[in-house]
């Protein structure tokens, strides 16, 4: 297979996720939750803080992805396609970096294969139409990760995975070391500061560090970056936001430094996430998440790594892919994330997106080392890398066919049924706190009714929309005296209009009760 049907290839996967971003709704409750942050940022003109609710600032994250998805929403409006496009963005650059990187330590064939298996594995490829703040990080990660190795390329004698020196870097294109590389690495923590936190400073560091140890010269890493100028950069284009975010909301610095950096990952049970629940899960699950995100690739290299117990090609391959010029580097790369979280006790398979690009030139070297072997030509390759956009394709249909049928929760539907009754969409509230899809598709319209409220409701104010909970159903039916009369149904929520005896007045009597 020719390379040139391989680049088509890969133009139509990266392509793939624009229908999905425009089809697919948002689902309770991280997508909504972010897109509504971004919102109200739209809406606001508030570019210091993000606010999760009108009287609490998000200070669990930084702003990077927000003001990416805000100005993405003043462009294109307020929809799902435009809050995702940001992470597109950056899914293109990322793989436009890991491409440029490949090929000028290895060349064209193994850039390619790189890009692919970065952008079909599962984590990434879903990641690349979601509304996430990830992408961004693991797009500063990346960035990093690329520029130190390309700055040091011409360096010898380089560590190629058993300590020894080895062969001298091939395939170079563009000048060595060139200053756009040797600054890029410092960017790329300043884009991992505004997009996730001081993480990003840890897990761009630490392939550096191990590329230093396993060299053995004290000069070497002094001399690799240009650190004085390259960490005043870093600083000069991330500290000013943290600088005024803490001033204009004080107390923001020692949550999200203390409790998002520290509590979160060290108590199992924090207790102190003012935006919802931590996300508790038994000790090393980091490792389970890893095999979901990084497959099939990672199946299939550790179905690899067990054939290679009996297969002398497989070992020969293996060793050659360990001599290659900064295996070492690539490896810490793609394993230093998932054990740094390993004894982590509040943990999502998203904070596994910066071991990716690491991962995805490891597997790329071996693939190129693969090629030729019987039984694993080009075209098993292509199979295996359309697994997961075949598959996400076919549930984006499912999607646009029948969004609240089959797939998981969202309220899109319900909204819109609403605003099809000619009716304003303040009239919609919900039994309970709304669910952040509901926030984002009424534009922050859609409001809490209690029980308390509801009894007040029906006595003084104008017809209005309820959605309850399915499993609410009797109790609202005995606090209105009457049984309901359903007008939508979606997974979570029954949907009644009720009428009062106050129909004649202001709709605004809703907003003032207690």
């Amino acid at each position: 297979m020719r390379l040139a049907r391989k680049d088509a290839w890969l133009i139509v996967v990266l392509l793939l996720p624009l229908f999905s971003m425009a089809v697919i709704p948002f689902y309770d409750t991280s997508e909504p939750r972010y897109a509504e942050i971004a919102r109200v940022m739209a809406r606001s003109g508030d570019w210091i803080t993000p606010w999760f609710s009108p009287d609490l600032p998000f200070w669990g994250k930084p702003p990077l992805s927000f003001w990416a998805q805000a100005l993405s929403m003043k462009a294109f409006g307020i929809n799902e396609f435009a809050a995702r496009f940001p992470s597109w963005l950056c899914w293109l650059l990322s793989n436009a970096l890991l491409f440029a990187g490949a090929r000028s330590l290895y060349g064209r064939r193994v850039a390619l294969l790189a890009a692919t298996v970065y952008s079909t594995g599962t984590l990434v490829y879903i990641g690349s139409g979601a509304v996430l703040t990830d992408p961004f990080l693991a797009f500063g990660t990346t960035l990093s990760l690329v520029s130190f190795a390309i700055a040091v390329k011409d360096r010898k004698p380089v560590f190629a995975g058993a300590g020894e020196p080895q062969e001298k870097f091939a395939g170079a294109s563009g000048a060595p070391g060139s200053w756009w590389w040797r600054y890029g690495f410092f960017a790329g923590l300043a884009i991992g500061l505004l997009a996730k936190g001081p993480l990003a400073v840890v897990i761009g560091m630490a392939p550096v560090l191990v590329w230093h140890m396993c060299n053995h010269k004290t000069s070497a890493l002094a001399t690799a970056l240009p650190w004085a100028t390259g960490l005043a950069l870093t600083a000069v284009l991330s500290l000013p936001w943290y600088i005024l975010a803490e001033l204009k909301t004080p107390g923001f610095l020692d949550y999200f430094i203390v409790g998002e950096h520290w509590l979160r990952f060290l108590d199992p049970g924090w207790s102190g996430d003012l935006y919802g629940t931590a996300h508790r899960q038994p000790y090393g699950m980091i490792w389970l998440y890893w095999l979901m995100a990084s497959f099939p690739w990672g199946v299939l290299m550790l179905a690899l790594l067990m054939g290679s117990l009996r297969s002398s090609r497989l070992r020969s391959a293996l060793r050659a892919t360990s001599s290659r010029p900064l295996s070492g580097y690539w490896l810490a790369g793609a394993l230093f994330t998932p054990i740094f979280f390993t004894f982590a006790a509040n943990i999502l398979w998203t904070y596994l997106f910066p071991a990716m690009a690491g991962f995805s030139i490891l597997v790329a070297i071996f693939l190129d080392r693969m090629d030729g072997l019987p039984g694993f030509s080009r075209r098993m390759q292509l199979t295996i890398a359309g697994i997961v956009p075949v598959a996400l394709l076919g549930l984006s249909v499912i999607a646009w066919v029948s969004p609240d049928l089959y797939l998981r929760s969202t309220e899109r539907g319900l909204v819109r049924y609403v605003m099809q009754q000619g009716e304003p969409v303040s009239s919609l509230h919900y039994y309970g706190k709304p669910p952040f899809s509901a926030r984002f598709y009424s534009a922050g319209q859609a409001r809490e009714m209690t029980q308390g409220k509801l009894r007040q409701a029906t006595a003084s104010c104008a017809p209005f929309y309820l959605a309850i909970p399915k499993d609410q159903q009797k109790a609202v039916a005995e606090t209105l005296g009457r049984p309901l009369d359903p007008l939508y149904v979606n997974k979570r929520y029954v949907l009644v209009r009720i009428s009062t005896g106050g129909a004649d007045l202001r709709q605004g009597c809703l907003k003032g009760l207690p």
